[in-house]
């Protein structure tokens, strides 16, 4: 068992404990997220799966929160944001606008003139910052250099 998979059953039997309901889903949540890429994959997860299965679960909630925002359900945004927060804890720190930026811009450099395309600028970054920063961030901060 990876240290992430431990550390959420650990604070899922916490939340148990402490009647935490929302925490009690979300880890349960998480876990099935591990037992299901588990299967997928056929073998026992390294850590960098069992990080990337609860990066896409955050991914999962951001999407929602997007949906129900524009659907006015802003009963279910909350609660898909309260989840979030809660999975969100577990990965690590992700960069800030600035330092993507800077990631960016340095792959621009690296690139020729006539190369400069969104698609060979993420091909360049999207390796270097996965799972250190959100996707839709990386892809609006390209679009912005680039024009």
């Amino acid at each position: 068992m990876g240290a992430l998979k431990e550390k959420i059953a650990s604070d899922l039997k916490e939340a148990m404990k402490a009647r935490d309901q929302l925490r009690v889903d979300t880890l349960r949540s998480a876990l099935s997220a591990f037992t299901y890429k588990r299967v997928e994959a056929g073998a026992e997860l390294t850590d960098a799966d069992e990080a990337a299965a609860v990066q896409k679960q955050v991914k999962q909630r951001s999407d929602s929160i997007v949906e129900f925002d524009k659907a006015g359900r802003t009963e279910l945004a909350e609660k898909e944001r309260r989840e979030r927060d809660i999975l969100s804890a577990y990965l690590p720190a992700q960069m800030s606008a600035d330092e993507v930026r800077s990631v960016v811009r340095a792959a621009l450099e690296s690139l020729p003139a006539e190369g400069r395309n969104q698609g060979a600028v993420m091909k360049i970054v999207i390796p270097r910052l996965k799972g250190m920063a959100d996707g839709n961030l990386v892809r609006q901060i390209v679009q912005a250099e680039l024009s």
